[in-house]
């Protein structure tokens, strides 16, 4: 089964200076979409022009051959005890009903999480790269994430 959602850190991108076209003060997330972004561009996935701007974060949609897919990412602060981490995850692309109905979960390619996955895991900017199921994400099962999003 696929895991689609994804953890990692990185130091080279803005967690601390809110912008002012932020939506809200902590809206880090568009010079990682945009970084993504490139490399999947660079990589022959195509991607729409510009990132949009969620409550919490970033998004864009990109190509892998004909289908459409997001990737949502955003910031998560660490506490006293540890660094932040950068949360995202791939999405299929569906329309409003559609979405309401919970399609943009469901049918999610492993070429569309390998394609996220080859970008951040060939990046020197960064590190610890897990892969989780949502449900076991939002249970607060970090621990059972992998290193790779397509496993047995």
């Amino acid at each position: 089964m696929v895991r689609s959602l994804v953890t990692f850190s990185s130091g080279a991108f803005n967690t601390s200076e809110p912008k002012d076209y932020f939506i809200n003060a902590n809206c880090f997330g568009d010079d990682v979409a945009r970084w993504l972004m490139q490399r999947l561009n660079d990589r022959g996935n195509r991607t729409v022009d510009q990132p949009g701007q969620e409550d919490f974060g970033w998004y864009f949609t990109f190509w892998v051959g004909s289908k459409a897919y997001d990737f949502v990412v955003g910031y998560r602060p660490g506490d006293d005890s540890g660094e932040g981490l950068w949360l995202g995850w791939v999405e299929r692309k569906a329309g409003l009903l559609a979405s309401m109905l919970g399609a943009r979960r469901r049918g999610i390619e492993p070429a569309a999480v390998e394609a996220v996955h080859d970008v951040l895991s060939s990046s020197s900017e960064v590190g610890d790269v897990r892969w989780h199921h949502e449900d076991d994400f939002e249970a607060g099962r970090e621990e059972k994430g992998a290193v790779a999003p397509v496993t047995d």
